[in-house]
């Protein structure tokens, strides 16, 4: 006899409830009699929202993606937006990625929208993510839903959640909208489709998308652009449907696309992960950039939220540059634009995130622009574009790969920061510079910041139970010092306390509450930890700086900031 514990046991017993398909009810059975650690797994939670929305295993049970956890998601939200938006006509846009089931799990969610008397704008193909937030705004919708994993293995998928303003849920709908799907009974989810309701929707937004990232990004001239060779990556993913296009319409040529890894597929053949932040994701991309003497190579996640750039360093090697380098470039590119066009009045703002390089601040004061920072997500910064009207976005990202320029998106978009990276790339050749030269000056002239993620995966109940064992340890037995460099300032955002060492004194962090934590030591480096909310992993974020006097001493000074992060992860025990 296999014992299931009595609280699991509901939850298994309501899916094999006549709410629920006989396929299902027979694959549960097959769990109970079989394999019980799966059932457990399966079934042990409820999969929750995260910084990205609500991601996981494609499969049968609560912890996992399939038909009857996007319904309910889908109903609980269908609620909410009636209760949001009273006697409107309410509209929601639908995009989908190439993962196993994106296209039919799309259709699921679209038809238990209008069968809640909405009005659905559905891709009839895959699409980036960026372009949904695009088109929820263009299409004037209350709401949006993309269907992704991002970069995570073949066998997961997501459910990503849009606003009005074309943002990822923030406080208090995302609240309010756990609230309402925790409180919808499977039962009570509505999948008979009105296909009155449901629009699909392609070309027709592709092209004013396109014409608004060229608008956007656009700042060199055609005679320039031809002296530029580019390499591009789809990785498999959704932004071979766009990109190739949109830099042909921006006057791009000499684009070379890897075909291998073309045409779109879920299981990422030709990769160990479809993760640009990865160099192994990039090989194929390198190499071919080797026999066309490529001065960029690009590529993008499978969702094209993310974007990885590799540039010639000053041994015409392509090398692959981290998320903060990448943002950096970007912001002082579109800073120095700005100030070029006089476009800055001292009401504009870039952002980015707690976790992200410090030295997107001394960027800001450098430009005599304003800079905030906020909790790990893209939401976070749409949230300030929001609540910050009388102010001008520039452009904004973070570590992991992800950059927003303006306002047209409100989510990382590897789109337009495709053509961006391009751009600064362009105009550097054309000055007689390069990318990677223009990218050491900028430490020449800022100070040399240097990063480094450690990620520790811990994966299953136990390896959750462990994450959430070592943030707890971190709190009750916080460092005193970290490379022999004391500890002068510890922010929990957990607590929602800035506690300064030196003094005892105490301030209150004024955003969203979180599980991180941040140390600050007095060398100037800063420490982050916090489990991310997307994969089983506990996160590292490591950030350390010195001068830089010339760009010929730029070699030395790496290697001595390598040394200190090594000599970090060593004190903290990270390898």
């Amino acid at each position: 006899m296999i014992y299931i514990e009595p609280e699991l046991l509901d939850k298994v017993n309501t899916w094999l409830t006549p709410a629920f398909d006989k396929q299902t009810q027979d694959h549960i059975k097959n769990l109970i009699a079989t394999n019980p650690k799966e059932l457990k797994e399966s079934f042990y939670k409820n999969l929750e929202f995260g910084t990205g929305g609500m991601r996981g295993m494609m499969g049968i049970g609560t912890n996992r993606i399939n038909k009857y956890t996007l319904g309910k998601n889908t109903q609980g939200l269908s609620n909410y937006l009636h209760k949001s938006f009273p006697g409107e006509n309410i509209k929601v846009a639908i995009a989908y990625d190439c993962r196993h089931n994106s296209n039919s799990l799309a259709k699921v969610v679209a038809d238990v929208f209008s069968a809640n008397r909405i009005k659905v704008f559905l891709f009839k193909e895959l699409r980036p993510t960026p372009e949904l937030s695009f088109a929820l705004k263009h299409l004037n919708c209350h709401c949006g839903i993309v269907l992704t994993a991002s970069h995570n293995p073949p066998e997961y998928n997501g459910y990503k959640v849009y606003w009005q303003d074309g943002g990822q849920l923030v406080p208090p709908h995302d609240n309010n909208t756990i609230k309402e799907i925790e409180a919808t009974d499977y039962s009570k989810i509505k999948f008979e489709a009105n296909d009155d309701l449901i629009q699909y929707i392609g070309k027709d937004v592709d092209d004013v998308f396109i014409n608004a990232s060229i608008i956007n990004a656009n700042y060199t001239s055609k005679e320039e652009k031809d002296n530029l060779t580019i390499v591009f990556t789809s990785l498999h993913g959704t932004s071979i449907t766009i990109i190739p296009e949109t830099l042909t319409h921006a006057g791009y040529d000499n684009l070379h696309i890897v075909e291998e890894q073309r045409v779109p597929n879920g299981d990422f053949p030709t990769v160990e992960s479809p993760n640009p932040e990865e160099p192994a994701a990039l090989k194929m991309a390198l190499e071919l950039a080797e026999k066309v003497n490529a001065d960029i190579v690009i590529g993008t996640d499978p969702d094209s939220d993310r974007l990885g750039v590799a540039v010639r360093d000053f041994q015409n090697n392509m090398v692959l540059l981290n998320g903060n380098q990448t943002m950096l470039m970007m912001t002082e590119f579109l800073l120095k634009q700005w100030k070029k066009d006089g476009r800055i009045k001292g009401k504009e703002f870039i952002a980015s995130t707690i976790v992200s390089t410090p030295m997107m601040a001394v960027l800001g004061k450098a430009y005599g622009v304003e800079y905030k920072e906020g909790l790990t997500g893209f939401k976070w910064i749409a949230k300030m574009i929001r609540d910050f009207t009388e102010l001008d976005f520039i452009g904004g990202g973070e570590e992991s790969f992800g950059y927003m320029v303006g306002d047209f998106v409100r989510d990382k978009d590897a789109v337009t920061s495709t053509l961006l990276a391009c751009e600064i790339a362009t105009l550097a050749k054309s000055s007689g510079s390069s990318f990677y030269k223009d990218l050491i000056q900028l430490y020449v002239d800022h100070g040399f910041y240097k990063e480094r993620l450690i990620s520790l995966t811990k994966k299953g109940i136990e390896g959750a139970n462990e994450i959430k064992q070592m943030m707890i340890d971190a709190r009750n037995n916080p460092l005193k010092k970290v490379n022999e460099s004391k500890v002068i300032r510890i922010e929990d955002y957990q607590l929602s306390i800035a506690k300064n060492i030196i003094d005892n004194s105490e301030e209150v962090i004024d955003i969203p509450k979180s599980n991180v934590l941040i140390y600050y030591t007095e060398d100037g480096s800063k420490i982050a930890l916090r489990p991310s909310g997307t994969e089983p992993k506990i996160k590292f974020y490591i950030s350390v700086n010195m001068p830089l006097n010339s760009i010929d001493e730029f070699d030395k000074t790496e290697k001595l900031l390598d040394h200190k992060i090594d000599a970090i992860v060593k004190d903290m025990s990270l390898n």
